[in-house]
């Protein structure tokens, strides 16, 4: 079945959201990291999502992360609000704020600790679809979430018509080549490793953690993919293979993204928020020797990086707590 038309774009970034070294919101680095990676290739931004800590964000912090997105953003990339709740009643709030500060999507997660039946994640996707008009994707993961958005819940996700898109983080690549087939759904994929093999069966582009660092090598590889060039496509891919396992292999995505991203200088601080701590030195010297494998990267340069493991070191407690119902 034809895909519809996709209101996302293609390279799409989770992005990580900066933290002063006392756990406050970096809102200059936000700034400076968002035109840094829309600059360099992403048409699409994920805040407020996994990667950027949302467990730990206040509401305040996750509509205003929307609204500089967007201020910085401008025409050049979609603003995507990633980080509603696993209570369907606070997600829809959210949906809500979010599309009012100007958010051009919604992606939402499958209610993890909940562990909602597939009636329940039905019911929870639908729910926060229709509290606003803006495209929805939804985020299949159940390494996180401890449950699977499961094949007959799909088909019936996509007769919403708010509902156009999946990030998948499932693996499943049978199931995502059926899904295509039976719906007009877009896929989007949730694996950095599986960028490739994902678009190589159909999917519409990624939303990427190792795409914090590297935008323009994703950008390369969607654009080969689209223009039918696997050998380019293949070339973006097998360079990408080193920094990919550095960044999600051996710490939470988060965690050495931040890590690398300040060992760069493109960040302040490497500060995450409690539970979240920065990597032990068993764990960054992992990170770091990854690192070394890395070759050359378009719009990458390892040259001048200086890690700081005594920075990154422990988890900060914010100064207000992430607010539930």
């Amino acid at each position: 079945m034809a895909q519809r038309e996709n209101p996302f774009g293609q390279v799409l970034v989770a992005l990580v959201t900066p933290f002063t070294a006392d756990g406050e919101v970096n809102w200059n680095d936000v700034e400076k990291l968002i035109d840094d990676v829309v600059s360099n290739g992403a048409d699409g931004i994920v805040v407020t999502g996994t990667t950027g800590e949302t467990s730990t964000l206040t509401d305040d912090e996750k509509v205003k992360l929307v609204e500089v997105g967007k201020q910085v953003a401008g025409n050049r990339a979609r603003i995507i609000m990633g980080g509603p709740s696993n209570e369907t009643a606070h997600a829809i709030e959210l949906a809500k704020k979010s599309a009012k500060a100007g958010a051009d999507g919604i992606m939402a997660v499958t209610p993890y600790y909940n562990k909602p039946t597939q009636a329940g994640v039905l019911t929870h996707f639908r729910m926060i679809a229709d509290a606003t008009d803006l495209p929805f994707i939804a985020y299949d993961i159940p390494g996180r979430a401890g449950i699977p958005i499961q094949y007959e819940t799909i088909l019936r996700l996509a007769k919403h018509p708010n509902i156009v898109a999946i990030k998948d983080a499932k693996g499943d690549f049978s199931e995502v080549s059926r899904v295509l087939n039976q719906t007009d759904l877009l896929y989007f994929s949730g694996d950095d490793a599986n960028v490739l093999p994902h678009m190589a069966i159909g999917a519409s582009g990624l939303i990427g953690v190792t795409a914090n660092i590297a935008p323009a090598p994703y950008r390369a590889m969607v654009d080969a993919v689209n223009r039918g060039d696997l050998q380019a496509a293949t070339a973006e891919h097998q360079a990408l293979e080193p920094l990919v396992r550095a960044i999600m292999t051996h710490v939470p995505g988060t965690v050495a993204t931040k890590y690398v991203l300040h060992g760069l200088g493109r960040i302040s601080s490497p500060r995450v928020r409690l539970p979240l701590v920065g990597p032990e030195e068993w764990e960054a010297a992992k990170i770091e020797d990854e690192i070394s494998l890395v070759g050359a990267i378009t719009g990458l340069d390892f040259s001048n990086f200086r890690p700081d493991r005594n920075a990154a070191a422990g988890g900060a407690l914010p100064k207000i707590a992430g607010t539930t119902r």
